[in-house]
């Protein structure tokens, strides 16, 4: 019996010492970071809006912020604070903004220190993978700062496909 609780307990365990003790992550280069910032920051202007600009890593480290000259003195907080949002969440923050309501189940996270439950703050991912996110703050409302992240990603998707 004893023999069999032992045989037993191995065939349970042995898939758990067959494991990978590590694992492999891609991460964005200080580079690809600031072209997706540039971008960010290039659609923005170009509508008129003066912005902050941040790209964060997976673990939402900001790689990468940029804040143009008349942007508000809040920006690039707000914009890193979107940008670690999102990456945090897994979930862009437009959408988090809608789910974290008041009275909804998830609105205790707007009370997490550092969290940004406002649009602007964009996951960037490829091949099914985070990368990181970059988050923007200063257009005039959650859609246009959604728009500008959303060409800082369009510059740098071709470069994150092919790798």
């Amino acid at each position: 019996m004893t023999a069999l609780r032992g045989l037993v307990l191995f065939f349970l365990t042995a898939p758990a010492w067959a494991a990978d003790p590590t694992y492999s992550v891609k991460l964005l280069t200080p580079e690809t970071a600031l072209k997706a910032a540039q971008a960010a920051l290039g659609r923005c202007r170009a509508s008129g809006f003066q912005v902050a600009v941040a790209v964060t890593d997976r673990m939402g480290v900001v790689q990468v912020l940029l804040r143009d000259r008349f942007a508000g003195p809040h920006t690039p907080d707000m914009a890193s604070a979107k940008a670690y949002t999102a990456v945090s969440f897994r979930t862009n923050t437009t959408d988090l903004a809608d789910m974290t309501q008041p009275g909804r189940p998830q609105s205790g996270i707007r009370n997490r220190p550092g969290v940004a439950a406002v649009g602007g703050g964009l996951m960037i991912e490829a091949g099914g993978s985070l990368l990181g996110a970059i988050g923007v703050s200063g257009a005039p409302g959650a859609k246009e700062d959604d728009a500008c992240a959303a060409a800082g990603i369009a510059a740098i998707r071709e470069e994150l496909e092919l790798n």
